[in-house]
């Protein structure tokens, strides 16, 4: 079992794999199930919005085909996550992030980043 975090999500699931590490593509091929934090979702959602990143199907089509996969699995942001987000003892400012690592920690499991600020910080993140 791993966690990716958004990018990780983007270039996995959008065909753009070659932006992952060697490593990260291997984790995420050997794993059973794959946990992606629901702020993820708004995450990409606002990025298409923003014409940041641009899909080739609605976000709900997106959402769904997640939804449908066998090993993916959307952890909703419940306040247990919330609060462990707001005690992370952490001087990252981006909520998103926070919610993501506080996702990781609640489960014990690797989160997959090329984030260095993460790496920094959350022990199990991998890349």
């Amino acid at each position: 079992m791993i966690m990716l975090d958004t990018c990780a999500l983007i270039w996995y699931s959008l065909l753009d794999k070659e932006l992952l590490s060697r490593k990260a593509a291997q984790k995420i091929e050997e794993a059973s199930e794959i946990m992606i934090s629901s702020i993820s979702i708004w995450e990409i959602g606002i990025k298409v919005k923003k014409k940041d990143l641009i899909l080739p199907i609605s976000i709900d089509s997106y959402v769904n085909r997640l939804k449908q996969m066998d090993t993916f699995k959307i952890i909703p942001l419940e306040e247990d996550i919330i609060i462990r987000s707001l005690n992370l003892d952490w001087d990252h400012k981006d909520p998103a992030d926070r919610f993501i690592v506080a996702t990781a920690q609640k489960y014990g499991i690797p989160l997959l980043t090329a984030d260095k600020l993460i790496r920094s910080f959350y022990s199990q993140a991998v890349w």
